[in-house]
């Protein structure tokens, strides 16, 4: 290789002037080594954007939007698929039909015969409570006839009463009239001793004593047959009451096993009401219905006739038009410089993109996001944070699925390249201290307190 000197054309005789003489290429190396250094070192001043890495997966931000399994909710034997693996359904299509495997359901009559029964129950209850109304009219016309009873028993008693004061009154009088009689019979007596009267007047006198005494002996007797009726209207009012009483008691207790009939046979129509409402329901499950629109995803059994058990799951589904969200795990260290609405870039597998994680702005085939959700347990030593679209960036793509995988950039603060590199050297975490270079020049200003420290 000829070297090319700078040499005057009188030293170029010399040929110990050309081995001597500096070469043009090592010049120009110096000269671009000087310039990437010098871009190197004002490339340090250039701004950087902080940001916390983190990977996770597509998911859904609503529960109701994630894949679900439908169950099967009675056991019954599998008669007949509606649909295939992949295939679209709405809300209420029906996937799977079943059979009844219980021997208690297996009358495909149960349901107008559970009718007949509480249909049969109802007439026994009117039956039991026009009876219970007609004892309670009993009872009332019982106790209606007690009082009158009653009160025409007290009249006995206060006719005997007055009965008796009546003839006790004609028993004075009687008595007043005997000893009348009796003195004048003496009289008459003593006047026939003495002659003066005579026999057939003392007779006449005798006999009329006698009947006055007669008088007076039955008007004892009618005194004492009244005093008996008095005694005997008195029994008759205290046994008029028990009487009564005892009729009434054994009518409110007939009363009583009436209503207690009518309460049991409500009890039993309830029941009855109650297995016919759950036959009929039981009925509807044995077509398995999507809850929800959505593709069929996987059938968990297979075949036809295959028994299931109650709460078996029979299939899967991945709700249509699900809100997509993006579940990331992020350190201890980094959750307090996460808030609900940080910005956070991301990147999913399988589709193409050229990342720089501190300049958000300059790769391509990533898509914008910002935290919606931010656990308050951790899980397995990490947080979990869900990030919702962007409304402000562009859209995620369609093809992305729930499940596939993701990365994330939360981004924080705009620093210097050379704090930057600085932090990361130092082991320090992310500036979140105000904004811009001054924050960084805040955070530099704590750090190396720290570190001093």
């Amino acid at each position: 290789m000829k070297i090319q000197t700078t040499l005057p054309p009188e030293w170029e005789q010399f040929n110990s002037f050309l081995l001597v003489s500096k070469p043009r290429l090592a010049k120009t190396l110096v000269y671009w080594c000087v310039g990437i250094f010098s871009a190197l070192f004002l490339a340090t001043f250039l701004p950087w954007t902080q940001n916390i890495r983190s990977a996770g997966a597509v998911t859904t931000l609503q529960p109701q939007d994630r894949p679900q399994t439908v169950h099967s909710t009675i056991a019954g034997r599998i008669e007949e698929w509606r649909v295939q693996e992949g295939q679209r359904v709405k809300k209420g299509d029906t996937l799977v039909v079943l059979s009844e495997v219980k021997e208690k359901y297996f009358d495909p009559q149960l349901l107008p015969r559970l009718g007949e029964q509480v249909q049969a129950k109802e007439g026994s209850l009117e039956a039991n409570q026009a009876k219970a109304t007609a004892l309670q009219n009993q009872i009332t016309a019982l106790q209606e006839g007690l009082q009158l009873s009653l009160q025409k028993a007290r009249n006995k008693v206060q006719q005997a009463r007055l009965k008796i004061q009546s003839d006790s009154a004609d028993l004075v009088a009687m008595q007043t009239e005997f000893e009348v009689a009796k003195a004048q019979f003496e009289r008459q007596e003593v006047l026939y001793q003495q002659g003066l009267k005579s026999l057939t007047e003392l007779e006449s006198r005798r006999l009329k004593f006698r009947e006055v005494q007669a008088k007076l002996l039955s008007t004892q007797n009618k005194v004492n047959i009244s005093r008996n009726e008095l005694l005997n209207a008195r029994i008759e009012l205290n046994s008029l009451q028990a009487e009564y009483q005892d009729k009434i008691s054994k009518a409110r207790s007939d009363l009583n096993s009436a209503l207690a009939y009518i309460a049991e046979t409500k009890g039993e129509i309830s029941k009855m009401q109650n297995e016919v409402a759950n036959t009929q329901i039981r009925n509807s499950f044995y077509q398995i219905t999507a809850p929800q629109d959505g593709y069929v995803v996987r059938a968990l059994k297979a075949g036809l006739g295959e028994t299931l058990k109650e709460g078996e799951a029979v299939c899967s589904i991945m709700p249509s038009d699900p809100q997509l969200a993006v579940e990331l795990y992020v350190n201890p260290i980094d959750m307090p410089l996460l808030e609900v609405g940080r910005q956070v870039r991301l990147q999913f597998e399988g589709w193409p993109a050229l990342v720089f994680s501190g300049w958000p702005n300059v790769g391509f085939g990533t898509f914008g996001g910002e935290v919606a959700v931010i656990d308050n347990v951790d899980s397995q030593g990490k947080y979990r944070i869900l990030v919702v679209p962007d409304p402000k960036a562009e859209p995620w793509p369609e093809a992305i699925r729930v499940g596939s995988g993701a990365y994330g950039w939360a981004m924080l603060n705009d620093v210097p390249i050379w704090y930057e590199l600085w932090r990361q050297l130092n082991a320090f975490p992310p500036d979140y201290v105000g904004s811009g270079t001054g924050g960084a020049k805040e955070a530099k200003k704590d750090s190396a307190e720290k570190s001093d420290k």
